[in-house]
């Protein structure tokens, strides 16, 4: 660790530049997970023709390799020592990789078919998700620990990092297809408009991701005591079991799998449903970019609301909303007016759940650090890219085998492919917020958190005599 980082005061207020920074760093992480979420699918099937249930299948298998890499990389994080500190070189060293196989990812060779082709949309996604964005990610999640111990600070690092991912993903959601037709000669489905479309959103990505690791500074330095320094470290396999043994962090897996599993059913089927049931694919940004505001509105009053019932509550109100949203949804039909009604109500109840889930996990690990006696902040925090990305990854996977199902491959305007668009979009959505209110019903974790924290600043757990 260099002598400057080490004249850091870790308990200093950081500057609205070097928030803003940081919040970038999810800003452009966005503009490939939103990404993937919302379009991977569609160029799959729409611009390659590939059948929904190939590239379904594609997603699904890798996110068994993509679990593990999270869990090796919160490893490897812990364990890094470099004059940039444990997680910024990290970032410096991923951004440039990513950019280039997402490109890649997006550029399927016309020459390639059957094997070959799926082949090489096996490699490049994991390229993509399974290698260069778990490396990238999960060292971007765990700077907003290294940067400040302020608990207000952090709190200020997680506001700012949801409010402009939001932002990336209306980004997404607005030029994708803008984009792509305009380098696409007026095609939105041209090979060429995917390809220059990813190379202009790619070059904003590593100039983003450039701005948070210069920006950013590392303060918190493990092991700075005196005496501590050859402390024994626990294990990997400890660590597995300290969380594993953990309710709290099991009920924050589920709860962040199925958000993120409803988000990528949602978001990848919304450009479907501006298409097909709609009749108008440019109507996707009109349906989605008014969620996002919401949710950004949304995310300036949690605070508050946060302040009045709760982490937890707040997070369960949004479930609960969010579920009578999607149900909603499917009584406005055609109506465009509704459906962006419904997705304005939507976006604020995302708001809910956007502003609390990492709080929570958060709790989760403490806790976990009170029960176990064992600490594994850099594991426990892998877990929420694990979820993020299997989640997301297994939803996108089970939308294309709805649509399959449906038949869309055949005749994507017949009643079952609209049947199975729907599905995708509206009802499994309803199925994993109920879920999400079932997890906030049993996280009852409030009981024993301060306990629990003032233990732990006595430097005692539960099994401690």
């Amino acid at each position: 660790m260099s002598d400057q980082t080490k004249k850091l005061d870790p308990n200093e207020k950081l500057s609205f530049l070097e928030r803003i920074a940081y919040g970038l760093g999810d800003y452009s992480g966005n503009l490939v997970y939103s990404a993937i979420s919302a379009f991977l699918l569609v160029y799959y099937t729409n611009v390659l023709g590939v059948a929904a249930a190939t590239a379904a299948s594609i997603m699904a298998i890798s996110k068994i390799f993509d679990g593990v890499s999270d869990l090796i990389m919160g490893r490897i994080v812990d364990k890094t020592k470099s004059k940039w500190g444990k997680a910024r070189p990290w970032i410096f060293r991923m951004c440039f990789p990513l950019a280039v196989c997402t490109v890649l990812m997006f550029s399927v060779p016309a020459s390639l078919a059957g094997s070959a082709q799926v082949a090489y949309m096996f490699l490049t996604y994991n390229l993509v998700s399974t290698i260069f964005y778990t490396g990238l990610n999960v060292p971007y999640a765990t700077l907003q620990g290294l940067m400040t111990t302020n608990q207000y600070e952090r709190g200020l690092l997680g506001n700012f990092r949801m409010l402009l991912a939001t932002a990336g993903t209306m980004t997404i959601n607005t030029v994708v297809l803008k984009l792509c037709a305009f380098f696409g000669s007026g095609d939105q489905y041209s090979q060429k408009g995917w390809t220059l479309t990813f190379v202009v959103l790619m070059i904003v990505f590593v100039f983003l991701n450039l701005v948070t690791f210069f920006f950013c500074k590392e303060r918190v330095v493990e092991n700075s005591a005196e005496g501590q320094e050859n402390a024994k470290e626990p294990s990997l396999i400890e660590c597995l079991k300290s969380l594993v043994v953990n309710k709290y962090w099991l009920i924050m897996v589920v709860f962040l799998f199925s958000l993120y599993f409803m988000m990528s059913t949602f978001f990848g089927g919304a450009a479907y449903y501006a298409q097909y049931v709609l009749g108008d694919v440019n109507l996707y940004a009109t349906i989605s970019n008014p969620l996002s505001t919401a949710q950004i509105v949304m995310m300036f009053a949690t605070p508050f609301i946060m302040k009045k019932i709760g982490k937890r509550y707040t997070a369960m109100m949004g479930m609960a909303v969010a579920a009578i949203a999607f149900v909603l949804t499917s009584l406005a039909g055609t109506n465009v007016t509704m459906v962006i009604a419904c997705n304005i109500l939507k976006g604020a109840a995302f708001g809910c759940g956007a502003a609390t889930m990492f709080g929570l996990l958060q709790d989760s690990i403490t806790y976990g650090s009170w029960l176990t006696g064992v600490q594994a902040m850099g594991m426990g925090n892998a877990a929420s890219s694990f979820c993020m990305k299997v989640g997301s990854g297994i939803g996108t996977a089970a939308l294309g085998w709805i649509l399959t199902a449906g038949s869309f491959d055949t005749n994507p305007t017949g009643e079952a492919a609209l049947a199975a668009i729907k599905t995708g979009y509206i009802w499994v959505p309803v199925i994993t917020c109920v879920i999400g209110v079932v997890c906030m019903l049993l996280f009852d974790l409030d009981k024993y958190y301060e306990n629990a924290v003032k233990d732990l600043e006595a430097g005692r757990w539960k099994g401690s005599n």
